[in-house]
């Protein structure tokens, strides 16, 4: 199974820029510096929301939670990094109830760790 509407994912800027490539995030900086060593940078942060796009239509989904904001997938998949390694990552996605524009979010995205599986 793949989460629904996979050509409708939406990556937004801010979530890269403000969390996930952001080292003063307070919950982000780990996952900052995992990017940041893989070659995603702030400047091209377009990179990591496209290779976070691809991994949620290329992979499958491993866990469905409903909650009272709406239905989050799991998703474990490689990534592809500017470096040229792939890398094992999982992302989170919701899809909300009642939203406005089309496609499942990306809610957050973190190295899978051998532990993981």
């Amino acid at each position: 199974m793949h989460i629904p509407n996979p050509d409708q994912a939406r990556v937004e800027r801010t979530k890269i820029l403000g969390y996930l490539l952001n080292q003063e995030h307070p919950d982000g900086q780990s996952k900052a510096r995992f990017f940041k060593q893989c070659g995603f940078r702030r400047s091209q942060w377009r990179r990591l929301a496209n290779a976070l796009r691809n991994q949620a239509r290329r992979s499958e989904v491993t866990t469905v939670r409903e909650s009272s904001h709406g239905t989050r997938y799991v998703v474990e998949g490689a990534i592809e990094t500017p470096t040229g390694n792939r890398l094992e990552v999982r992302t989170v996605w919701i899809v909300e109830q009642n939203q406005s524009e089309p496609g499942p979010r990306l809610v957050t995205a973190y190295p899978l760790s051998s532990t993981d599986r």
